[in-house]
């Protein structure tokens, strides 16, 4: 699925592939047939759970009760199959119990012909009926897949076959023992991944740049070395949970081919799985997977693999002959199952064939569109608004001379204005080229950010009908024009403070807050300083010793005295802004 415009994609790896053991809601819908839990691990051979039945025969229209019990467990999928067809659509329908801990299901278009949890919460025992159908089959016999965690469940644990009266005995079958599957081997790294031979023998992805996973812990390092009609994949970096990496046609999540190391038990497991829209991931099988190998030390992950540049005959894996996106995420897990990575992925800038001649890039973790939308509003709301406030604030009466017919501190403040509006309406424009949309994931900052540009338009709006300085309506017009601009200014500090936490920006490191709030304790400060200064110069006095007469200078000329400490504070102020601006235009740029 390809998006226009610089898109990203979310790549977003979360616990939750589409079958039983992640459903903690109990929509296992699209499991009815196999009710099997695809997620890399195979299913237990002894089933420790039991169904049991209320009575062995049944007519159509009977309800049958049935138990499904044993050890605790979390998840389960229970069934009516034909017990001579086990592979064919449920049977009859089933009539609930208890609705707090089970629900109903439809599969084949039948309403209620399964029942699954309805919550993770444990369980030991599950009770519903079934309602045998008119057209019910001589022999049924039920199924139930049960989950007890992630990694340990059972498939299709049969049940006691219950038989219409006067109908042949049911006959089991002669069954034939099936191969235990082996899977490929995996070894243990004895020594770090280097970046000695990238852009020589290795396709390399580095971040930093031309970082050396040998030598640095932060590095997050992706090899890929051709070998005739195999490539060699190596992939290092900080991770307490999984490492992933994804080849894609776009810079969106959906239909790509993924692969992932996952930490469990101090165990790195190595599987490929595969992306389907913007749905989490489905682990498949790891036979496509040769000489796996793995290490872990001073919280580094590293783990190789080898696979063959075609494989013609597997589902879901790419032609590694083409170009693709390349992403590289990583995140935490717990019992072997992932969760949302805590950082957005690291994607390359284009398409690149890894198999082709070996090269030495990078990546970023932010879109440019995204980028572009943080350093907008980091310009409009960090500067320009605060240095027009000032300016209208206090160098009315020293900027009064005409400019261009207006008064010179008002066509200052009206061109910072209207800078302000015009990046900021450019800026809220990018992040719906970027989704196509709403953002509906990024919690009040989209929320915050709208109500900006609303109060934004509102100004230039009030601003256009601004009435004449002394009509009885000029005194409302200034009092509403500061209430919306301070209004903006809050929620737009606001906003910022929680978009520098996003997934499409996340600027790193602890700095940032601070950085925020110091900018903020250096603007009402700096309004605080010069608010003191205009008071104390409109008070001072002069007094007459012979008469003891107190006599108030004008405002205007005491703030004329007051130009030159206002100048010095100004441009003071203008100075440390732009350090701040400068911090984090900076932190974007390296992103």
């Amino acid at each position: 699925m390809t998006v226009p415009g610089f898109t990203v994609s979310a790549f977003i790896l979360l616990l939750h592939v589409n079958f039983v053991a992640n459903y903690p809601s109990g929509k296992v819908t699209k499991s009815c047939h196999g009710m099997i839990p695809e997620h890399g691990h195979s299913p237990q051979s002894h089933p420790a759970h039991n169904i049991s039945v209320s009575q062995m025969t049944f007519r159509p229209g009977e309800q049958i009760k049935v138990t499904l019990s044993g050890p605790p467990f979390k998840g389960f999928l229970l069934e009516a199959r034909d017990a001579e067809n086990l592979s064919g659509p449920p049977v009859g329908s089933f009539t609930l119990i208890d609705s707090h801990v089970s629900q109903l299901l439809t599969c084949e278009d039948v309403q209620g012909s399964a029942v699954s949890h309805r919550s993770p919460s444990k369980k030991t025992e599950i009770k519903v009926y079934w309602d045998a159908p008119s057209s019910a089959p001589n022999h049924i016999t039920f199924l139930a897949t049960v989950v007890e965690k992630y990694k340990i469940y059972w498939v299709k644990i049969p049940g006691p076959v219950i038989s219409q009266p006067n109908v042949l005995p049911f006959t089991t079958p002669a069954a034939t023992a099936a191969p235990v599957p082996t899977g490929p081997s995996v070894s243990h790294l004895t020594r770090s991944f280097n970046a000695s031979d990238c852009g020589k023998k290795k396709f390399c992805i580095r971040s930093p740049l031309n970082c050396d996973p040998e030598k640095e812990l932060a590095c997050v390092f992706l090899s890929f070395t051709r070998d005739d009609q195999s490539v060699m994949v190596e992939m290092s970096g900080p991770s307490k949970g999984y490492l992933s990496l994804a080849f894609s046609h776009d810079r969106w999540m959906g239909d790509d081919d993924a692969y992932m190391c996952i930490l469990e038990d101090q165990i790195v497991h190595i599987q490929p799985s595969r992306l389907t829209g913007r749905s989490h991931p489905i682990m498949d099988s790891g036979d496509p997977l040769e000489d796996m190998a793995w290490r872990l030390a001073d919280g580094v992950m590293q783990c190789s693999f080898r696979r063959n540049i075609t494989l013609p005959g597997v589902k879901n894996r790419f032609d590694l002959n083409a170009s693709y996106y390349i992403f590289v995420a990583d995140g935490a897990a717990a019992d072997g199952r992932i969760h949302k990575h805590s950082q957005q992925p690291l994607i390359t800038y284009e398409k690149y064939n890894v198999t082709g001649d070996p090269k030495n890039i990078g990546g970023s973790r932010s879109l440019l569109l995204l980028k572009v939308h943080g350093a907008l509003m980091f310009v409009a709301w960090m500067t320009t608004v605060s240095v027009g406030v000032l300016i209208a604030r206090f160098f009315k009466p020293v900027w009064s001379k005409a400019l261009f017919g207006d008064a010179a501190w008002f066509q200052v403040h009206r061109t910072l204005m209207l800078t302000t509006s015009a990046l900021t309406f450019i800026a809220f424009l990018l992040p719906f080229i970027y989704r196509g949309g709403w953002n509906w994931h990024a919690g009040y900052h989209p929320y915050l950010g709208f109500i900006v540009m609303v109060l934004a338009v509102l100004q230039l709006l009030l601003a256009a009908f601004r009435p004449p300085l002394h009509d009885p309506r000029r005194k409302m017009f200034n009092w509403t024009h500061w209430s919306m601009g301070t209004a903006a200014r809050i929620i737009a500090v606001a906003a910022m403070f929680l978009g520098m936490d996003l997934p499409g920006l996340n600027l790193p490191g602890p700095w940032k807050t601070y950085a925020m709030i110091g900018f903020v304790a250096w603007h009402v400060g700096t309004e605080i300083i010069l608010e003191i200064h205009a008071y104390r110069l409109s008070r001072k006095v002069e007094i007459l010793d012979d008469d003891r007469i107190q006599i108030l200078q004008s405002f205007t000329a005491a703030e004329a005295e007051g130009y030159v400490f206002k100048k010095v504070v100004l441009a003071i102020y203008v100075c440390g802004n732009l350090t701040f601006l400068t911090m984090f235009l900076s932190a974007i740029n390296r992103l």
